[in-house]
């Protein structure tokens, strides 16, 4: 069965009010919510409860209470085993072992035959851009490269869910940048792709939905957009705006009482202007625009990405 009819027969990836404690240590606490197929981007700082659900979703540890269900089983049913694959952000490697060898051995764990342990494996490799090492010891590998040989250990048994925890982490631009054409070509051929982060700004590249994670909560989910138009109407929002004699501009809109803020852009061409009412802030401008009183190029929201948003949700502990 491919992966995407996998998860078509399944049930999604399903938390039922989960929490996990170690000892008086709270993991992650009263988390329920449905993973679709696609990118998921788990984000937040260290700390907040990203690598125990990814552990809980692998069945690496059980949760204190609730229920989580992997296209139908449950995390510790040998099916899953079947069905996921699992890229950790620690480097654990057998000694010795080439990156061909790497691969090759969980793909024996699977049961396949040794002839298509090596098609499997060799397709893999390829797919990360790793053939010509392949046959070198991964004790040898860099930071990039261990990232992907073990993005093609997850992959290489055509799972329906792949969890990748950090798999961006100590790669260079160039690698990031080939990375995520990856993880979107997975995600369409229809798998559940999810991936830690907590480098913010980055998963606005990767993600088609964020759950946004803080102290073992989830403080938010959905995309950018949703969960900015769901934040309470007090909440302030930045616009940027491009136009013509900006300073004209700022004078008329610190005289609005929804316009919190005004700040003239670097390079004289605009200025990023923050307002608790949106709706006001866009009339006044169509105002002065349509009277002529300065020339609108261009608008738009200046803060809606994941940085933004989490600081929102969070406050100033954010980063």
């Amino acid at each position: 069965m491919s992966a995407a009819a996998a998860t078509t027969s399944g049930h999604g990836v399903v938390f039922h009010d989960v929490s996990k404690f170690y000892g008086e240590v709270l993991g992650v606490n009263g988390v329920t919510m449905t993973v679709e197929p696609g990118i998921t981007a788990l984000v937040g700082p260290n700390g907040a409860g990203k690598s125990t659900l990814m552990n809980l979703l692998t069945g690496l540890v059980a949760p204190t209470r609730g229920t989580i269900t992997v296209l139908g089983h449950s995390p510790r049913d040998p099916e899953v085993f079947r069905r996921l694959g699992y890229c950790s952000q620690f480097d654990a490697f057998p000694r010795a072992a080439t990156g061909f060898q790497f691969v090759a051995g969980f793909l024996r764990l699977f049961g396949y035959e040794e002839a298509e342990v090596r098609r499997r494996a060799t397709a893999a490799i390829e797919r990360v851009g790793l053939t010509e090492a392949a046959k070198r010891r991964v004790a040898g590998y860099s930071k990039g490269m261990r990232q992907r040989v073990k993005l093609a250990q997850a992959m290489a048994h055509d799972p329906a869910v792949l969890v990748l925890d950090e798999p961006l982490n100590g790669l260079d631009p160039m690698a990031r940048s080939e990375f995520i054409s990856l993880f979107r070509e997975l995600a369409s051929e229809g798998r559940h792709v999810i991936v830690s982060s907590h480098i913010l700004h980055e998963v606005d590249l990767i993600a088609d939905q964020l759950v946004m994670l803080h102290q073992g909560y989830v403080a938010a989910e959905g995309d950018i957009p949703e969960m900015r138009e769901e934040m309470a109407v007090d909440r302030p929002l930045q616009i940027a705006v491009r136009c013509s004699e900006p300073s004209r501009l700022a004078a008329r809109l610190f005289g609005a009482d929804h316009v919190i803020e005004v700040k003239l852009l670097p390079d004289g061409g605009g200025l990023v202007a923050t307002t608790r009412d949106a709706d006001r802030f866009y009339l006044l401008l169509n105002e002065l625009a349509s009277r002529g009183e300065v020339g609108v190029e261009a608008v738009a929201p200046a803060d809606e990405d994941a940085q933004a948003v989490y600081r929102y949700l969070v406050g100033s502990e954010a980063s």
